[in-house]
């Protein structure tokens, strides 16, 4: 069976809203919410199949668009790589000009909608952002919470509150505080063993790679809407991170690093090649920072994570 190219749109809008348009109840997944876009055609690039696309279904121009995510899924009846894009600025005003109903949503409220299976790696694509900041250790914890401060002020919207020294009570207390800062205006990821999960519903959980060794084969330890990350260093533990569930990871290190000056650097190309073959939002970590982003698109990545590029200074 011959895997189906479609090339699909995050459009967002000035305000920051994402569009989405509703299946004919006709079509395969027929009823649910999908984003723009539709097949490459045979020897066609998929920037031009994305814009052709774009301007038959929603009469828009686009006029700046970077990859984003794609996605290999398998549905009973039909095999599809989605090749999704981010559009971040377009002309015209998008209708439904083939009599699809069309919705614009926030990051948060696509969550509400139901899309096709495969779309899961989409919306959770579309809602993250491209930065993720690991706080730094050897931090005092007023010094650690004003450095949280700051880096929402500074509009970083993902935080891993680190845990390096175990799992000891001042990191609960820690994250007690962490949750109030970031309540509303970060997503806070924590790390910790399962039996905390239930005190900290807000936040969502980061695994080592040691956790996703031991729990994968349990699958999915939180609901849906909670977020959940993995810390992968190679193809197998992708391959375990898939088997869990997770909505994103980190992949490292990338380059090497101050941190970890013994660990074997994947390099970009290596990067691009594990991504590729993984279908959930990765971020890159390990001697990058903001700098290396459009690097970081260019592999497939999400964006980039780190502790010394994303901290206040």
């Amino acid at each position: 069976m011959k895997r189906v190219h479609v090339a699909a749109a995050v459009i967002r809008g000035v305000d920051g809203r994402i569009l989405i348009a509703r299946r004919a109840d006709t079509q395969h997944q027929g009823g649910l919410w999908e984003f723009p876009g539709g097949k490459v055609e045979d020897g066609e690039a998929v920037r031009v199949a994305l814009a052709r696309e774009l301007q038959e279904e929603l009469g828009i121009v686009v006029s700046a668009a970077r990859p984003l995510i794609k996605v290999r899924h398998d549905y009973p009846d039909k095999q599809v790589l989605l090749d999704v894009w981010e559009v971040s600025a377009f002309t015209g005003e998008p209708h439904g000009a083939e009599g699809q109903p069309l919705a614009w949503v926030s990051a948060r409220e696509l969550a509400d909608y139901q899309f096709p299976a495969a779309n899961r790696p989409i919306v959770a694509a579309a809602r993250l952002p491209t930065g993720y900041l690991i706080t730094p250790d050897g931090l005092e914890t007023p010094q650690l919470l004003k450095g949280i401060r700051q880096a929402i002020a500074g509009g970083i919207k993902l935080i891993q509150l680190r845990a390096p020294n175990g799992y000891d009570p001042q990191y609960r207390d820690l994250a007690v505080d962490a949750v109030g800062l970031c309540a509303g205006k970060a997503q806070l990821m924590l790390k910790g063993p399962f039996e905390w999960l239930g005190d900290f519903p807000s936040a969502g959980w980061h695994l080592t790679s040691a956790q996703l060794r031991k729990y994968a084969s349990a699958g999915r330890p939180l609901p849906a809407e909670r977020w959940l990350a993995a810390s992968c260093h190679n193809a197998e533990e992708l391959a375990l991170a898939e088997q869990m569930g997770v909505d994103f990871v980190t992949l490292s290190p990338v380059q090497p690093t101050q941190t970890h000056p013994d660990a074997q650097p994947l390099g970009w190309e290596q990067a691009g090649e594990l991504i590729a073959g993984f279908n959930r939002p990765a971020y890159l970590l390990g001697g990058v920072g903001p700098n290396e982003l459009q690097l970081a698109w260019e592999a497939g990545a999400q964006g980039v994570a780190g502790i010394r590029a994303f901290w206040p200074q």
